[in-house]
């Protein structure tokens, strides 16, 4: 029932996706450009098998999105690039998908910053709390239009042979937990699932919290048999993840975004002809308005189907702002934290990332 609801909100978001399309008028038939001598995509012959990994399954955002963005780039080339699409531990663990990415082995991936902590050391912005709008539709905007982690971030990881496409975000943190979660006092000696990042651990030490690294494909089970008491996700996630049916307690705490990478192969990329990598460049556009779509979409009707569960009831709680607040006090901290411990441009990174939050939220 969850996976055809989820194929129907999916469907929904790619008609709108598609009436816009037609609405801009007159440019499909030039999307994917001419190379230098004047062949195009559809007359150069060379067919394209490409992979493309994901951290989730089937039926969640990254899965989904990356599922149409393959579409749009076989139906773009005529049938000339076939894409094959990944579930999470297809190719193994998010580690190894990022090093699959790097070495070569898959030409596309997307991946959450805060699995490349230790890598790109100031990519872990994205763990600070408090940080990002709580708007997810400035947010949204943000993430297509930021300088500081479009180019300067961006930069940072293709030294490390990861070319970033877009950020973009799955919707706003929610926590989860065995006992309520309203005020810090409440995250005294609670282990705390992260992903690898030391600043996400720093975050949740701040709090009072006892955090532990663990892979999500390891989460449902760890938080059953209570060797963590909680964690961190999008309501979506935390849905079809069934998290909440071993979890007493859900607190709507918008506390941080799920931020997620379109990311390429830069080696891969670079050497595709210019007609190809456009193709590639006018389906990355297309799709920050599908991704925003989806999360929001599957977000909104799963937070009701939570609290609709008489089978696993669980306890959804909205913070209050003065309970948000007493969080955000023990947030703000942590971006000195960042700032000298995070890499050598973490400071510049956000520095200009704050002056954009301030200049797109008008202040």
């Amino acid at each position: 029932m969850k996976k055809n609801k989820f194929r129907w909100l999916v469907s929904t978001a790619l008609l709108s996706s598609l009436m816009l399309a037609a609405c801009g008028g007159g440019e499909s038939d030039d999307g994917g450009g001419d190379t230098d001598n004047g062949e195009s995509a559809e007359g150069n012959g060379e067919t394209y098998e490409w992979r493309f990994v994901t951290e989730e399954n089937d039926g969640q955002v990254q899965y989904e999105y990356a599922e149409e963005f393959a579409n749009r780039l076989e139906e773009k080339s005529d049938g000339q690039i076939t894409m094959d699409v990944y579930e999470f531990g297809g190719l193994g663990s998010e580690v190894d998908q990022v090093e699959q990415l790097q070495s070569g082995a898959v030409e596309f991936a997307i991946v959450s910053p805060g699995f490349t902590g230790t890598m790109v050391e100031e990519g872990q912005i994205f763990a600070l709390q408090f940080l990002l709008p709580d708007d997810q539709e400035v947010t949204h905007e943000l993430l297509n239009t930021s300088e500081a982690l479009n180019d300067d971030l961006a930069a940072l990881y293709e030294e490390n042979n990861i070319k970033p496409l877009s950020f973009w975000t799955e919707g706003a943190m929610q926590w989860t937990g065995n006992s309520e979660l309203t005020e810090p006092a409440d995250f005294e000696g609670f282990k705390m699932r992260t992903q690898d990042s030391p600043l996400i651990q720093e975050s949740y030490k701040a709090y009072g919290a006892d955090p532990s690294v663990m892979s999500w494909g390891e989460l449902y089970s760890g938080l059953q048999t209570g060797t963590v008491d909680g964690q961190e996700n999008p309501i979506f996630f935390i849905a079809d993840a069934s998290f909440h049916e071993v979890q007493d307690y859900m607190t709507i705490s918008n506390h941080n975004t799920y931020v997620a990478m379109t990311t390429v192969n830069p080696s891969f990329y670079d050497g595709l002809p210019d007609d190809i990598k456009g193709i590639i460049d006018e389906t990355v556009e297309e799709m920050r308005d599908v991704g925003f779509e989806l999360q929001d979409d599957l977000n909104n009707e799963l937070l009701s189907e939570i609290e609709d569960n008489e089978e696993n009831p669980t306890e959804v709680t909205e913070l209050t702002e003065d309970q948000r607040d007493a969080f955000r006090e023990l947030a703000i901290p942590q971006r000195d934290f960042y700032r000298e411990n995070a890499g050598d441009q973490a400071g510049e990174i956000l520095d200009k990332l704050e002056s954009e939050i301030e200049e797109i939220q008008g202040e």
